[in-house]
């Protein structure tokens, strides 16, 4: 038998960085986000030769280890060595041998959430082989704590669960660790609007989100006023962009964008720099009414809102920067997990 599974990437609208702790734990957060037609796929093949085979294709890196119950975090694909690892402590309580391979439609760095779903997509790989009993917010919240408390990466909880459940959603993240995912029933026509005027584009550079976020970490530990009070006002903007997006008044899009885009600069400084500023400066410029840097920031993708008919002229002048406008379309289906 063969088992698969596929988890969609994400873009964020509004509200990124109130789900890291310690401010989620402090004042609790709130986050809007949409699932895209962009994934992170996993295949187990079972074996009995006592081997496990690692083969990340989109990163064109193999690795062969012997199957025994814990295997070494050694910078070697780690992801998939954590859920491998969490996977026999907590279910089989045994060695399993396998081979698991692995692809993601972006480029880690991208700030689509690309680790985060490649988490979710190998759970549910496991979950469809081993027949583990696990529950949408069971596997979200496994997920993230692979990845935050086993290995100690960096970054926020919308990621996984965005991931697991698919779909326009908006998160709240309480101060006593519970996450509730509301789902938003939003006019079809209101989102093919939005899927059309919202551009999403490369630029065709990555970054290390963890060091973005350990210095946003740090400005909360420290109670740095600025930082603090502009989170509270991206946790504002998630509650006035999921009105406008139940209401249909998509002219107020683009201008929540660049509130938060303003606010969101102040968690850390690396989240922008030059090549950024120019960016966004030629993408308003053109004809975009706001924008923002997807996930963590420092590179990555951007969206960007084009009201009325701008988008054309938005979408040329990105193209003469070097980057690429990545076509997508809004999807409804979560984690997904077949075998044959």
């Amino acid at each position: 038998m063969i088992y698969r599974s596929k988890a969609p990437l994400r873009i964020g609208l509004a509200g990124g960085g109130t789900d890291v702790s310690p401010y989620s734990d402090i004042y609790g957060g709130a986050i809007l986000n949409a699932t895209i037609n962009m994934y992170a796929y996993a295949t187990i093949i079972p074996r009995n030769d006592g081997k496990i085979v690692f083969n990340a294709t989109d990163r064109v890196e193999q690795y062969e280890l012997d199957a025994v119950e814990q295997i070494p975090i050694n910078g070697e694909l780690n992801l998939l060595r954590g859920i491998y690892n969490r996977i026999v402590r907590d279910f089989t309580k045994k060695a399993l041998s396998f081979e698991l391979t692995t692809y993601v439609d972006a480029p880690p760095g991208s700030g689509l959430g690309t680790s985060s779903t490649l988490v979710v997509a190998i759970l549910g790989a496991f979950a469809e082989w081993l027949k583990l009993p696990l529950g949408e917010y069971d596997i979200a919240r496994l997920a993230y704590e692979i990845e935050r408390i086993d290995l100690g990466m960096a970054g926020g909880k919308q990621d996984q669960y965005a991931a697991t459940f698919g779909g326009v959603n908006f998160m709240e993240f309480s101060s006593d660790d519970k996450v509730i995912v509301n789902p938003l029933r939003i006019n079809q026509s209101y989102l093919n609007e939005l899927s059309y005027n919202l551009i999403l584009y490369y630029t065709e550079t990555s970054r290390v989100s963890s060091e973005i976020i350990e210095e946003q970490t740090k400005n909360v530990e420290a109670s740095r006023k600025p930082s603090i009070e502009a989170t509270h006002k991206l946790k504002e903007q998630s509650v006035l962009m999921k009105e406008a997006l139940l209401k249909g008044e998509l002219d107020k899009i683009g201008e929540l964008l660049d509130f938060g885009w303003e606010n969101k600069k102040l968690l850390a400084k690396r989240i922008s720099n030059h090549e950024i500023e120019k960016i966004y400066k030629i993408a308003k410029k053109n004809g975009a009414s706001g924008g923002k840097i997807s996930g963590a920031g420092g590179g990555g993708f951007m969206i960007f809102y084009c009201p009325d008919n701008m988008r054309t002229k938005v979408v040329e002048a990105l193209e003469k920067l070097g980057g690429q406008v990545k076509r997508y379309e809004f999807t409804n289906m979560g984690l997904s997990s077949w075998s044959f």
